[in-house]
């Protein structure tokens, strides 16, 4: 049976709208969609905001406002392939203000818990070079990153260890 497609649902404590209008002041290319409501016959109060419809990049998102029971972890990321180090900068601000936290290797988590992998793609391609020793070194210099730079761990693959 054929699908119409798949649909991310984010789950919030109260704060669907905050981050829908959050993300999409970061990713310029989105859009905001249905807003529904709790009704009288919801266990939450009648009129609050249950879901938010919206789009970024194309994919497809629905942020709901569930309640308290769950929250985000890194088992789920989302990776978001940055062109050069100028993209990488600007996502690894954006997701990391107002109370956003930088983790590791290119990890941040934003300031509603949800986590986000910010890639150059030359890393992945450093990372994974047919060279075993070149890419062990992108990967060794990429291990003691927070946000990936990705001229650092090129200079680290290009860069032989010497016997001294």
């Amino acid at each position: 049976m054929p699908t119409r497609g798949f649909t991310t649902c984010l789950w919030f404590d109260g704060e669907a709208e905050a981050a829908v209008d959050f993300y999409l002041s970061v990713f310029k290319d989105g859009r905001r969609g249905r807003t529904t409501r709790y009704t009288q016959a919801s266990p939450e109060r009648a009129g609050s905001v249950m879901t938010v419809e919206f789009e970024m990049n194309g994919q497809r998102f629905v942020a709901l406002n569930g309640g308290p029971q769950f929250r985000f972890t890194e088992a789920i990321s989302f990776q978001i392939d940055c062109a050069d180090q100028a993209e990488v900068d600007h996502y690894w601000a954006e997701l990391t203000q107002d109370g956003g936290e930088e983790v590791a290797c290119g990890w941040v988590k934003d300031r509603f818990g949800v986590s986000w992998q910010v890639i150059p793609t030359e890393a992945i391609d450093l990372v994974s070079d047919p060279d075993p020793a070149r890419a062990a070194r992108a990967t060794a210099a990429m291990y003691r990153m927070k946000k990936l730079d990705v001229a650092a761990m090129r200079r680290a693959a290009d860069t032989p260890k010497t016997l001294g």
